[in-house]
């Protein structure tokens, strides 16, 4: 397998803005790393790039330290997967994963085991003398995986490849993904804009935002440790509840919120000492839905509230609860078999060990 470096990359097309601004990435031997982000972010385009599909405008690839921007695709090492499968359909499946293996001019007993191991794998070995048509979606996509598995590259790129399957099948073939990736011991690059795909499948997470690298770290740290507002919405489902407000100036440290609904006494929390350069500035103050409960919680700091449900959802191991606030939302995430209905008043304790507060101008964690 092979290390990745991107070093203070950027792509420009001819008379246009850079899609990729300055982008500098290491992709450890061995290691899973996901990039995620909204379409339009520039991740398919950085994927593209490391495979030599797109032409790199600034900087630098590096693969096992060797500078790879002027090889051709074909000489890279490299397997990429893609979204629409891109299976010959006159083809067996056979056919199909033998195809590149024949090309390269592979004895035939050779290509018959690396074929026979990768359906193996995939558990796909019954499939091999079927043609595309006669197969669902998912086994596709183990077909489409099985022909890159065939030729041992250094490195696997994969290019939003579940977004054509089902709810079930994706969860299914993220399992499979998964213990693919322990069974190769392989280095893999995998591009979605799904973030539960990020957070289940990613040793580590790497978000973009408009041709910029926001944050890059484990998908717990993520979570817990967003860098930016941006990323504490975009991470985690539901998204974390944001109520845009300001600190008090002078006095006991305290967080009014924009519509004068919430009122929060900060001078006892945990992140006091960092909010005081912020005093009288306007802020962000963020928190997760878990961390909103019936019952006081082992907390710290704690801030009661009064509010009305707007909706419910009953998900069968938990609950969620939609409250309005000011002119916004908050949701909570409540015990399975919370019963309330439209208007009933309901009031939240809300952990302010867990919350985090972002600069309202700049979105950076304060």
């Amino acid at each position: 397998m092979a290390e990745v470096k991107l070093v203070h990359v950027a792509k420009a097309y001819e008379n246009g803005p850079r899609v990729i601004r300055d982008a500098t990435i290491t992709v450890q031997d061995r290691e899973f790393l996901v990039l995620v982000g909204p379409s339009g972010c520039g991740k398919s385009t950085l994927l593209r790039m490391i495979a030599g599909l797109e032409d790199i405008t600034d900087g630098d690839l590096l693969i096992d330290g060797k500078r790879m921007n002027d090889v051709p695709p074909k000489d890279r090492d490299i397997a990429m997967v893609f979204q629409n499968y891109a299976l010959y359909p006159h083809m067996t499946v056979y056919e199909n994963m033998a195809f590149g293996l024949k090309l390269a001019g592979l004895p035939k007993d050779d290509i018959r085991q690396r074929v026979s191991r990768a359906a193996h794998l995939l558990e796909i070995d019954a499939l091999l003398n079927r043609k595309p048509k006669d197969m669902s979606g998912g086994q596709r996509q183990r077909v489409a995986i099985g022909r890159a598995i065939v030729r041992n590259p250094k490195v696997f790129l994969f290019d939003e490849p579940l977004s054509n399957l089902d709810a079930k099948l994706r969860v299914q073939t993220r399992i499979e993904l998964q213990k693919l990736h322990r069974e190769l011991n392989a280095t893999i690059i995998y591009v979605t804009h799904d973030q539960v795909e990020a957070m289940t499948l990613g040793d580590r997470i790497v978000v973009l935002r408009d041709g910029d690298v926001v944050q890059q770290d484990t998908p717990i740290n993520l979570y817990n440790q967003p860098a930016t507002q941006f990323v504490a919405g975009f991470i985690g489902t539901p998204p974390m509840n944001f109520v845009p407000g300001r600190l008090s100036e002078t006095g006991p440290l305290h967080f009014t919120s924009k519509g004068g609904q919430v009122q929060i006494d900060l001078s006892n929390s945990q992140p006091e000492a960092r909010l005081q350069a912020h005093r009288g500035k306007p802020i962000t103050f963020g928190i997760r839905a878990e961390h909103l409960s019936e019952q006081p919680p082992a907390a710290r700091s704690v801030h009661e509230q009064a509010l009305a449900v707007e909706a419910v959802e009953n998900m069968g191991n938990e609950t969620l609860v939609y409250c309005p606030i000011d002119t916004g939302q908050l949701i909570a995430r409540l015990p399975a078999g919370y019963a309330t209905t439209f208007g009933q008043p309901i009031r939240l304790f809300w952990n302010l060990d867990k919350a985090h507060f972002f600069d309202a101008q700049t979105g950076q964690a304060i």
